[in-house]
């Protein structure tokens, strides 16, 4: 019997299969331009660090083959680099894979979304495909499809320059905020010191006991002192007579008027022993129910409430007397140690306490600062403009006054303008210990953590600052466009900000052309940022001739938006212009 050979019709069978393999790779390959690519945005755009970006393919029916494996890189190209994202895997009807399928007869589509760092080496960068076709055992690489130019980095724009807080106060009045009348230098500041001549019921005799008392000893040298003093100055001297609110109305009227005048007649003898010459004037109140309402609620006498709620319910001094005597057992401590103090004259002596002059003051922060009080010694650092100087100032508190918030906080306020962050922050820290949880110091702990880029801190941080000032929402704005949270970042940098640049970054960001120029155009100052925003704003809503003539503006003012134009995408559509390209010659 012949033997029949099967080598030859196995040989044409396996090189059939591997033709119609290869066949279907190359008719892929040679027809991908049928396939139609889609991206979103049109131009990438970086926001809160990120490239965000969203690809649509559609495959035309009878092209992709039944058992071919599509692996698709998107690779970001740039002059000097490359950033290559995670690959999508698409496969034939045919092929026993969990990839998505797309059918031969009707063709198909398929969405991607990626997002990869940004970089500034990506402004000039192309989006492409990288594409490798699997059949079996063989494959066959695509050529490289670009479908997107460029980066619009327009949010990496925002002026990162949070502003932190000198500490010149020291304590926070009850609300938790810092009230400039607390704890601030002033050179003048009024004084005043009190004492009471004390008379016996019904008598306007000035005695030989209250005369001799300490607090009236104390008053008269203090008058003496005050007059003949270069540091002081005497405003005043008022008389205030009284007589307590019991007995008739015209026996109390009469009674006080004669207090007036003896005690009127003492201050005035003993202002003339001592050669003391002031304004003095005298007045006297009948009857003392202010006086006698601030006595019954310090005291522990039972039934106060009573007599306070009498005082309350009537006006009339006849009733109110009245009625409290009618609460005996009350009554009788009320005129045991209440009313003897109200039958008085009270003396005040009114001074202004004149401080070191402002020459003064800078001589000794720079010679002997130890000689000055805390207060003084910030005051000094607020005479000058020379950052310098203001270092040296701090330095010297920071060593006197050890354990004051203040010296650390405001040496580190003038490490941040010399850009030294990390000696800032550490003295920050420092203030941080002293005093914790001082907004303030929040706050500017803030601002190092924004400038490193640590979002989430300086998010805590700031919120922790509460009360410390309208610098705090200025500082969150930043955060919130490098967050790439424009609506809120528009809402912190509200009609009050002083950051016109980055209001109008923000209102950009967020779609509002027309509000960002109201805003931008409200600058008292144009910078080169300004100028530069508005140039983008008119470029958005079509303004040639606005816009070249912001541009020139920006590049007057600041050189460097030259390069950042020439750039930058946002002018894609006039980049072949010719009044574009003159602008760079």
């Amino acid at each position: 019997m012949k033997k029949i050979s099967f080598v030859v019709p196995v040989f044409f069978a396996m090189s059939a299969l591997v033709i119609a393999g290869c066949s279907s790779l190359k008719y892929m390959k040679k027809n991908a331009d049928k396939v139609t690519y889609t991206v979103v945005p049109e131009i990438l755009e970086t926001h809160a660090g990120k490239v965000d970006m969203g690809i649509q393919s559609l495959y035309p029916e009878g092209y992709f083959g039944k058992k071919v494996i599509l692996t698709v890189t998107p690779v970001l190209k740039y002059s000097n680099g490359e950033t290559a994202l995670t690959p999508y895997v698409l496969q034939g009807e045919k092929v026993k894979d969990n990839n998505k399928v797309i059918p031969y007869a009707t063709g198909g589509s398929n969405g991607y979304k990626a997002s990869v760092n940004y970089s500034k080496d990506m402004l000039r960068s192309d989006l492409e495909l990288r594409i490798k076709a699997t059949e079996g055992k063989k494959s066959l690489d695509f050529a490289p499809k670009q479908i997107a130019r460029g980066v619009i980095a327009t949010s990496t724009l925002v002026d990162n320059s949070p502003i932190a807080i000198i500490g010149l106060l020291k304590k926070a009045n009850t609300s938790g905020v810092y009230d400039p009348t607390i704890d601030k230098y002033q050179r003048i500041v009024p004084d005043a010191y009190m004492a009471d001549l004390v008379y016996l019921i019904n008598s306007s005799e000035v005695r030989t006991k209250e005369l001799t008392k300490a607090e009236i000893d104390h008053l008269n040298k203090y008058i003496a002192e005050a007059y003949k003093s270069d540091r002081k100055e005497l405003k005043g001297v008022e008389i205030s007579a009284y007589a307590s609110p019991d007995g008739t109305l015209e026996l109390n009227s009469k009674l006080a008027g004669k207090r007036e005048g003896t005690a009127t007649k003492e201050v005035e003898g003993n202002m003339k022993k001592n050669k003391v010459k002031a304004d003095l004037t005298s007045k006297n109140t009948p009857e003392d129910w202010e006086g006698f309402k601030a006595l019954m609620e310090k005291s522990n006498i039972q039934d106060k409430d009573l007599i306070l709620r009498v005082l309350a319910m009537y006006s009339d001094p006849e009733v109110r007397e009245r009625e409290i005597k009618n609460l005996s057992s009350a009554f009788t401590k009320v005129a045991d140690e209440i009313l003897p103090q109200l039958r008085r004259a009270k003396i005040t002596a009114s001074v202004n306490l004149i401080g070191r002059t402002d020459a003064e003051i800078s001589g000794l922060a720079l010679s002997d600062p130890s000689k000055l009080n805390q207060a003084e010694l910030l005051y000094a650092a607020t005479l000058t403009d020379n950052e310098a100087t203001q270092k040296s100032i701090y330095t010297s508190f920071t060593k006197i006054y050890a354990d004051d918030w203040r010296g650390f906080n405001n040496l580190g306020f003038i490490q941040m303008n010399e850009g030294d962050f990390a000696a800032a922050g550490a003295n920050y820290q420092k203030a941080d210990q002293l005093d914790p949880k001082n907004p303030i110091i929040q706050n500017n702990l803030g601002c190092v953590a924004l400038k490193s880029d640590q979002w989430v801190k300086a998010e805590i941080l700031f919120g922790a600052a509460t009360g410390a000032g309208k610098e705090v929402k200025e500082n969150m704005g930043i955060l919130k466009i490098k967050q790439g949270e424009y609506e809120t970042a528009v809402k912190y940098l509200g009609e009050g900000s002083t950051s016109y640049a980055n209001r109008g970054l923000a209102q950009l960001l967020n779609g509002d052309n027309a509000g960002a120029l109201k805003t931008l155009n409200a600058a008292p100052v144009e910078s080169g940022r300004i100028a530069y925003f508005k140039a983008i704003a008119y470029a958005r809503t079509g303004k040639a001739s606005q816009m070249y003539e912001a541009l020139v503006n920006a590049m007057k003012k600041d050189p460097a938006y030259k390069t950042i134009a020439q750039n930058d995408l946002e002018f894609a559509k006039y980049a072949n212009e010719q009044n574009f390209k003159l602008l760079f010659n």
